[in-house]
């Protein structure tokens, strides 16, 4: 490196001390010292019995990728340095053969990673100091057994030798001295297990195991910076949204043991059950052990209270019984750290021979239950306020209380997985087809609806399914759209599942099921599960609801739903929607009574032989609206023309063209020949939306008479007036609203008229192509209200199918062109292009109401982006509102504290 850029990368400091009461940093420093240094520092400002250490700052990280995975020279001596203070702290010195002081060397991330990255324990030890720390405690068997210890796991992590090779060494001695337990062996017995682990090392690394303590410390270090980049801490990190670039610190802390005998244990405890959320210590404990010991389970642990103590079956003491000077230490240590950090603790503690020290301590990790209790119960007790209730919830994790889960200790056979699309569970038996899986639904059976891939056609089936499964498609697929919209669980694009439509088989994981056969989905984490699995039910606590309240106090815009029936309406109601914000009126065609009649509107050649077929569709659309808006009960209800090309609606196959044929009364040759004229190439991209109603001006005309007619008979049910919201959708320039607006608006005229009555309405568009976003000022002068559909923008913006993209996406996430899903989380050109539809449309119409309907509108990272651009409404599934209702929330008070 040159002399600049070594000048350049030296800061004045990289090692921060903690320790004595005292501390460089505090819990405010994560960013440099991660999350475990930052709050080690935090305790021993407290005055907590920190045993004493120092952190290497996630700028060394930096710099060790920087130099090649070499540490930097200026690291050596602050290193040096602090282990100095350390010793004085402790009375005990690095190296020293009399007193040596012992070491661990842990990671630290500013994110928890538990498990993820490396840990050394032990750290100081050599063929000497083992016989110094041996005549200090006065406890060979201790000295050799910590020995053996450190090997192992400096071997493990440091030198790469499989842990595995050192745990036949010993349990083969045990075999042969008949040995059953490691607390079996004397101190003779581990001092040749490490005569015998040294001369492993020495023949996997052609070299002795290193007797240099500083040499030691220094291939700890590296190797805990070096496990940032393992396999693990990478899918860790994808998984959990980690940037790469945040980097790991190093905490080197004196050890502290956990196995000097009776007087001494270790444990990990919680401030609050994690589990259900209760005020109560909930942990566990083992006497005489180190904390690995605790981890590994080759010893039960023992309980932490007496309270637990009686409520389990372990005949062993608990923690305030044994150690009740301890446990009361501990007791006003975990006040004082929930009280200092405001949340939930998770900490790990030793008792070296009666004395408490306090280890780590981090934000607990617990289930959805728990979080809703905590954060209602801290802001009732004043440790924390509404607005910190609110913003401490994963908004996401809002889903796991939506809907029907696993029971986690049910035995399943796993057959694959695919992309968990719509959360819950369920268990059915397996139909492969829609019209079928209707028939088994009138009798009452539960049936999982196993497609390659679904399309509009499949939607009566799928409503009548209790989980939906296909073999391709991504998380934005036709199936995973409509599944989340119905609240079905669904999992899609399982390519290792295989399905044989001719012989009726499903094949996976070499299982081969029939038709009938029971199969379980999990929507949540996307497993296919052969049989029945035990199923927990979804139970919506007071302290949810206390929540969302506080939520709705705090929120700037408005939550509503996409809904199609009355039974989507009023389980949007339930979930706290304010408004449908997209009702699909193309599903409500798929019904058999009503297939017909659109197929026959599809085959005429001439507009008034269309309208004759359309006015056979009017009083069951007219029907239809008049059910949703009874059950909306005058809250804004957003209605969409027809959307799709006409080709989705007639039938493919020789097969099920002669069916249809058949059924209408009209020739094969006649069938085929309109839908070879129909046919396009990229449907998607075709006579569809605005381009279809333009030509077919009688398809605005039924469908504007059908909602205008039914918000006339609504109006008199409900004594109100109902004021419905007609949306065009792919509009690409203002000539086409403005065309199919004047249809609109002359039916309404008509109407009025006719009922002799007035009418109130808002026409609007969909903003779904980047020219009607750029052309948004224009299209702004005629439409009274935007509502981007962001499925299809991010498809257009992409160039890129969202049904064929789950083939690649994770590959590119893998090599970093992407950093998520853009049909989960709105991508940063897709938000782009609707910050300047947003602008443009305002300038001409300041009161411009712009809403989002796409799967976006339930994500919560997309609607912080929302709430940025100061959107009106987002509208997501029904079973997603909850969670849009948190986050929009959690959004503008992020947005008020900058």
């Amino acid at each position: 490196m040159s002399e600049a850029g070594e000048a350049s990368r030296a800061p004045s400091k990289w090692v921060f001390t903690f320790g004595a009461g005292r501390a460089d940093g505090s819990a405010v420093d994560k960013d440099l010292l991660g999350g475990k240094g930052a709050n080690l520092a935090e305790m021993s400002r407290l005055g907590l019995p920190v045993p004493p250490g120092f952190t290497i700052s996630t700028e060394v990280c930096a710099a060790y990728y920087d130099l090649g995975r070499t540490l930097p020279d200026e690291l050596k001596p602050m290193v040096d340095a602090a282990l100095d203070d350390v010793g004085r702290i402790t009375g005990a010195r690095f190296g020293d053969i009399e007193n040596p002081l012992l070491v661990s060397v842990r990671s630290g991330g500013r994110a928890s990673m538990p498990g993820m990255m490396d840990t050394v324990l032990n750290l100081g030890l050599n063929d000497q100091t083992v016989e110094g720390l041996a005549r200090r405690t006065s406890d060979p068997r201790f000295a050799y057994d910590t020995y053996r210890r450190f090997i192992q796991m400096y071997a493990d992590v440091v030198l790469g030798i499989d842990h595995g090779l050192f745990e036949e060494i010993l349990e083969n001695y045990k075999a042969l001295k008949g040995f059953e337990l490691d607390p079996e062996l004397g101190a003779e017995d581990w001092a040749e297990i490490v005569t015998r682990f040294k001369a492993l090392v020495e023949t996997e690394q052609e070299r002795p195991f290193p007797q240099d303590l500083h040499e030691q410390l220094w291939g700890a270090i590296a190797a805990v910076f070096g496990s940032w980049q393992n396999a693990r801490a990478i899918a860790y990190r994808r998984l959990h949204d980690i940037p790469d670039d945040w980097g790991t610190a190093v905490t080197i802390q004196a050890m502290v043991f956990g196995n000097r005998g009776d007087n001494s244990a270790t444990g990990v405890v919680f401030t609050r059950n994690p589990s259900t959320g209760a005020n109560e210590l909930f942990g566990e404990f083992l006497l005489n052990a180190q904390g690995e010991d605790v981890v590994s389970g080759l010893r039960m642990p023992q309980p932490l209270t007496e309270a637990a103590y009686g409520a389990s079956s372990n005949n062993k003491a608990s923690f305030e019984a044994a150690l009740p000077q301890a446990f009361a230490e501990l007791k006003k240590s975990c006040a004082k750290l929930e009280k200092n950090f405001r949340d939930l603790q998770d900490i790990e503690f030793t008792v070296q021979e009666g004395e408490l020290f306090m280890l780590q301590t981090r934000a607990g990790k617990r289930s959805t239950k728990a979080a809703l209790k905590i954060a209602v119960d801290m802001a009732k007790e004043g440790l924390i306020s509404r607005e910190e209730a609110v913003l401490s919830l994963n908004a996401d994790q809002l889903d796991q209380l939506l809907h029907p889960t696993l029971d986690p200790s049910a035995k399943m056979t796993v057959l694959a997985k695919g992309l968990p699309a719509s959360p819950g569970a369920s268990s059915g038996e397996i139909v492969f087809d829609a019209d079928e899986a209707v028939h088994m639904k009138a009798q009452g059976r539960d049936v999982i609806l196993a497609r390659v891939e679904t399309s509009p056609e499949d939607v009566q089936g799928m409503h009548a399914a209790v989980g939906i499964l296909t073999t391709r498609g991504g998380m934005t697929s036709h199936a995973a759209v409509v599944a989340r919209g119905m609240g079905r669980p669904c999992v899609v694009g399982a390519a290792a599942v295989h399905i044989d439509l001719e012989h009726g088989t499903l094949e996976a994981g070499g299982v081969q099921l029939h038709k009938g056969d029971i199969v379980t989905i999990d929507g949540s984490t996307g497993r296919i599960i052969k049989g029945r699995v035990t199923m927990r039910e979804p139970e919506l606590s007071e302290d949810f609801t206390t929540l969302m309240g506080w939520a709705d106090e705090f929120r700037r815009m408005d939550i509503r739903a996409n809904a199609d029936t009355p039974d989507d309406a009023r389980q949007a109601l339930a979930f706290g929607a304010q408004g449908i914000g997209l009702c699909r009126t193309e599903h409500m065609f798929f019904e058999e009574s009503r297939i017909l009649a659109l197929r026959k509107m599809i085959l005429a050649e001439t507009p008034e032989a269309r309208r004759k077929a359309l006015a056979t569709l009017l009083p069951a659309q007219r029907q239809d609206f008049i059910a949703l808006f009874e059950v909306m009960a005058g809250r804004p209800v957003t209605i969409r023309l027809l959307d799709p090309p006409l080709h989705e609606f007639l039938p493919h196959g020789d097969v099920a063209i002669a069916e249809v044929a058949e059924a209408m009364g009209v020739d094969v040759a006649k069938l085929k020949r309109r839908i070879g004229v129909l046919h396009e190439f990229n449907p998607m991209l075709g006579q569809r939306g605005a381009r279809l109603l333009v030509s077919h001006p009688e398809i605005v005309e039924m469908q504007a008479r059908a909602i205008f007619e039914a918000a006339v008979e609504a109006g008199k049910a409900l004594h109100d007036r109902v004021i419905p919201e007609i949306m065009v959708p792919l509009v690409a320039a203002k000539a086409e609203l403005d065309i199919v607006g004047e249809r609109i608006a002359a039916t309404a005229r008509a109407v009025e008229k006719e009922r002799e009555t007035s009418l109130a309405f808002q026409v609007g568009t969909m903003i779904e192509l980047p020219r009607a976003c750029l052309m948004a000022g224009e299209i702004g002068e005629s439409a009274e209200f935007f509502s981007f559909g962001t499925n299809d923008l991010t498809q257009t913006t992409f160039g890129l199918s969202r049904d064929d993209a789950g083939r690649f996406l994770g590959e590119y996430a893998e090599k970093g062109i992407i950093h998520h899903d853009p049909f989960t989380t709105l991508d940063e050109a897709v938000g782009e292009l609707m910050q300047i539809a947003a602008e443009r449309g305002r300038e001409v119409r300041p009161d411009l109401k712009i809403g989002l309907c796409g799967e976006h509108g339930g994500d919560p990272e997309t609607i912080v982006f929302c709430e940025k651009i100061a959107l009106s409404y987002v509208s997501c599934s029904p079973f997603r509102v909850p969670v849009a209702r948190l986050a929009a929330a959690q959004a503008t008070l992020r947005s008020k504290s900058r």
